[in-house]
């Protein structure tokens, strides 16, 4: 008579196997109930603070409405990106506030001065919310859209002027990794090369 307590090699090598891919679900599941790396910023502001060269769009999300160039027999110095009022607009690079407040036909306006000299102007703001000789960082909050002087509707009017002179905003951000028609930017694209 057979022993009643005797196993079969190879129920024992199925249950084995059975075993191992029991545990690898297991652990599969624990890995998908981890906070993922999204859900924990704490590293970004000192990833970006520790890339002085980042530069970022001033808006999370926008329409890009007029662009650069001569309109009505002037030029239009900047790029216009119509967003509800009251939205918030952040500095696309750091550096140093030297104009908050009223600015002729931009209406409440922020200026920035950048380390090399190149000033981003945000135009027809509904509320400033810094400082002259502030400094602010790439992505740090400035104000809120509006349609303060010389503008027909809620927008960022967004100027570059290097060296002094108005350049267009679309080519110079798009050599720093910033796509204004697009709406993308690569926060880390510094970082990650050094």
């Amino acid at each position: 008579m057979p022993d009643a307590k005797a196993v079969s090699p190879s129920a024992l090598a199925d249950l084995e196997n059975a075993a191992a891919t029991s545990a690898d679900r297991s652990d599969r599941t624990t890995d998908a109930q981890r906070p993922s790396r999204d859900n924990d910023r704490s590293g970004l502001a000192s990833t970006l603070a520790a890339a002085p060269d980042v530069w970022r769009l001033p808006l999370d999300d926008y329409s890009f409405t007029s662009p650069y160039g001569v309109r009505w027999n002037k030029l239009h110095a900047g790029v216009d990106l119509a967003a509800p009022e009251g939205t918030p607009y952040k500095a696309v690079h750091s550096g140093t506030v030297t104009k908050a407040g009223w600015f002729g036909g931009y209406g409440l306006c922020v200026i920035v001065q950048h380390a090399d000299g190149t000033e981003s102007i945000y135009g027809h703001s509904s509320q400033v919310m810094v400082q002259e000789g502030q400094e602010v960082k790439a992505g740090d909050q400035l104000g809120l859209v509006g349609f303060t002087g010389h503008s027909y509707g809620p927008h960022l009017h967004l100027e570059l002027h290097v060296n002094g002179k108005p350049t267009d905003p679309i080519p110079y951000l798009r050599d720093r990794k910033v796509d204004l028609q697009l709406q993308v930017d690569d926060p880390y694209s510094d970082v990650a090369a050094s």
